[in-house]
């Protein structure tokens, strides 16, 4: 029997049948090996080649395409950098867990997203990035500088200091790749420009100015009529996002308030004398000198010839001053440059160490009472410096300093006391830290409640950022511990567990019915204003004065406005907003129409002439500037629009387990 099975599986229509029957086997086993294994990337890029726009994405003409991947580590380092600069930025605003939210970290990855898929399509368009490119973006970064200048160590500093610590390679290879990934968004958004004839028609849109005409309608009626169950229930659907109750906590806390501590003894004679002792180099009085100057101004880079000039002139004026007889403050009167001081006779005042700049400050220190400097040259011109009196530096004496020692150390008896208060405090709650009324109790400290509280409903300490951070935060929920000391002012800090913690949810419909009630009342009553308003408006267009209308609803005579420019407040925003929205009127006729007002009233408004801006009173160098920011505008625009061009043209897989 084997030797017939042999026999018949041995010829060639077997052998294509077994061939025919290992290709999908075989496919199915490379899909499941590269299922298998570990893939830590957050998001895949794939695009097709460039030959082939359209090519499918299966195998084997996947095998052409671009894959790129971002890692997690990619995204966690980049997620850490943008937490840093937002905590940064906003301080005690900072949400941490806000931050943390997978919104926010989508918004994140889609930054990076952004970034690869312009790489990708730099290195497919073949743009290369030189060694020059990235020493000129090396050098050009502020951190790297001293004075203004690239400064190597500094450099060599900054790279050790990163975590973690990188290479002059590795990071030239960051730069070098940052570079690439700009550089067609740079080219684009730098080709952007605007025309003389779209800067004409802008300037006369900008300088705009509508003659108006304004009758303000009074608040609608409030609407009483009844409310059916199918209008509650439809409102109550469509507008669920409106009754949602608000995440809310309660929270046991206690308080260290230094103001409510006792007091510490007041330092005796002996510490404060040991402390003097210490810091004796505090209280001497610096050296003081009294000085006047003549001061002949040069710019630092006019030309030699000017530079020249300045000096003999200087020269001429210092011997002047030394000569027997003469009088410095006239002759500073006369001849300084120095608007602060020439009318004071070049009088400076007392001047110590640090006030002036160096050249100046070098040689009036290494001057003698009653001497006339050679002159000086500073980044400011030539100094001619008379000192007229020294004033020497002396050390005060500790009866002198003795109350100032006092408040310093108290203060710093003070601090300490509340910092071992608080100490004691926490090692109490290390003990318990499910409760904190042992602790409480233990230190005599009242143990407080608040709450529900809403983030944006909070009083007290509820309302304090900080507070709210740690009692909003996952961890304090969760764990119901007991939280380190949050200080929420100097010398004033609490510690605080939450005890019940209820998530933002849907109210049902039977809680929250009389809200949606007045709700359905007042887009009622809102509509009906509005279609009377219309109403209105179709009467003006048609050639009926705003007069008659205001006299027929018996309101004040309308308001004239002439030459409302834009985005003037008249009499709210809104108003102005639609006063130009409306198109401008054919001659001897009005452009009505209307806005609502914030206190719920209507303004009914006619536009009666419209004045262009006039694009001759615009200066030449603010034209230029209006041009330039609009072309950036632009082409921040055009970069969008390439990025969103480039995406369509490859698949991008978000990996959310991953993030």
């Amino acid at each position: 029997m084997l030797q017939k099975l042999r026999d018949k599986t041995s010829g060639w229509i077997a052998t294509v049948i077994l061939g025919l029957l290992i290709i999908p086997f075989a496919f199915v086993g490379i899909e499941q090996y590269l299922g298998q294994r570990t893939d830590n990337s957050v998001a895949r890029i794939d695009a097709p080649p460039t030959w082939w726009p359209t090519a499918p994405a299966w195998w084997p003409v996947s095998v052409f395409w671009t894959h790129e991947k971002i890692t997690s580590d990619e995204f966690r380092s980049r997620f850490e950098q943008e937490r840093m600069q937002r905590r940064a930025q906003q301080g005690e605003a900072f949400d941490a867990r806000a931050f943390e939210s997978v919104d926010n970290k989508r918004a994140i990855l889609e930054t990076l997203i952004d970034a690869r898929v312009q790489q990708v399509a730099a290195q497919r368009n073949g743009l290369v990035v030189s060694d020059a490119m990235v020493q000129k973006a090396i050098m050009d970064v502020p951190g790297f500088q001293v004075d203004g200048k690239f400064d190597y160590a500094r450099y060599k500093l900054a790279l050790a200091s990163l975590t973690p610590p990188q290479s002059e390679r590795q990071f030239e290879a960051t730069v070098r790749d940052d570079v690439q990934r700009s550089m067609l968004a740079m080219g684009v958004g730098n080709s952007n420009f605007v025309t003389t004839a779209e800067m004409d028609r802008l300037i006369r849109l900008m300088g705009e100015r509508r003659d108006v005409s304004l009758v303000l309608l009074p608040p609608p009626a409030p609407d009483t009529a009844e409310v059916s169950a199918a209008e509650i229930q439809k409102w109550y659907d469509a507008h669920t996002a409106q009754f949602r109750a608000p995440e809310t906590v309660e929270i046991e806390y206690v308080e260290v308030d230094a103001s409510k501590l006792p007091p510490p003894a007041a330092a005796d004679e002996a510490t404060l004398r040991h402390r003097y002792e210490q810091e004796k180099a505090r209280f001497v009085e610096a050296e003081q000198r009294l000085a006047s100057h003549i001061l002949v101004r040069v710019d630092e880079k006019a030309d030699a010839a000017a530079q020249k000039a300045a000096e003999e002139k200087a020269k001429r004026l210092a011997d002047q001053a030394k000569a027997p007889g003469a009088d410095f403050a006239a002759l500073a009167r006369a001849n300084s440059d120095d608007t602060g001081s020439q009318v004071a006779g070049g009088d400076l005042g007392w001047v110590a160490k640090g006030m002036m700049v160096a050249p100046f400050e070098n040689a009036l220190f290494a001057m003698k009472a009653g001497e006339i400097s050679a002159p000086v040259k500073s980044e400011f011109g030539w100094h001619i410096i008379q000192l007229r009196d020294v004033q020497t530096g002396s050390q005060q004496t500790f009866e002198q300093v003795h109350d100032q020692l006092a408040r310093e150390q108290a203060e710093v008896d003070r601090e300490r006391t509340v910092s071992d208060f608080t100490s004691r405090l926490v090692d109490l709650t290390l003990k318990n830290p499910s409760s904190l009324a042992p602790a409480a109790r233990d230190m005599n400290l009242p143990l407080q409640k608040l709450g529900p509280f809403a983030r944006s409903n909070a009083q007290g300490i509820g309302a304090n950022p900080a507070v709210q951070r740690v009692a909003f935060s996952e961890e304090a929920i969760q764990s119901g511990a007991i939280s380190d000391p949050i200080e929420i002012a100097p010398g004033h800090s609490v510690l605080l567990r939450v005890t019940a913690h209820t998530a933002e949810h849907a109210q049902p419909l039977a809680q929250v019915r009389d809200q949606v009630i007045a709700a359905v009342r007042a887009d009622r009553a809102s509509k009906a204003a509005r279609k009377e308003a219309d109403a209105l408006v179709a009467r003006v267009n048609k050639g009926e004065a705003l007069d008659a209308i205001a006299a027929e609803k018996q309101l004040p005579p309308p308001q004239v406005v002439p030459g409302v420019p834009r985005g003037a407040p008249v009499p709210e925003a809104a108003v102005s907003d639609a006063i130009f929205a409306v198109p401008a009127p054919a001659a001897g006729k009005l452009s009505a129409g209307h806005a609502e007002l914030s206190n719920g009233g209507i303004a009914l408004f006619a536009v009666s002439q419209v004045t262009p801006g006039d694009v001759a009173t615009l200066p030449a160098e603010q034209r230029k500037m209006l041009q330039q920011q609009i072309a950036q505008v632009g082409g921040g625009d055009d970069v969008r629009a390439l990025v969103d061009s480039l995406r369509k043209r490859v698949k991008v897989q978000v990996v959310e387990q991953n993030l």
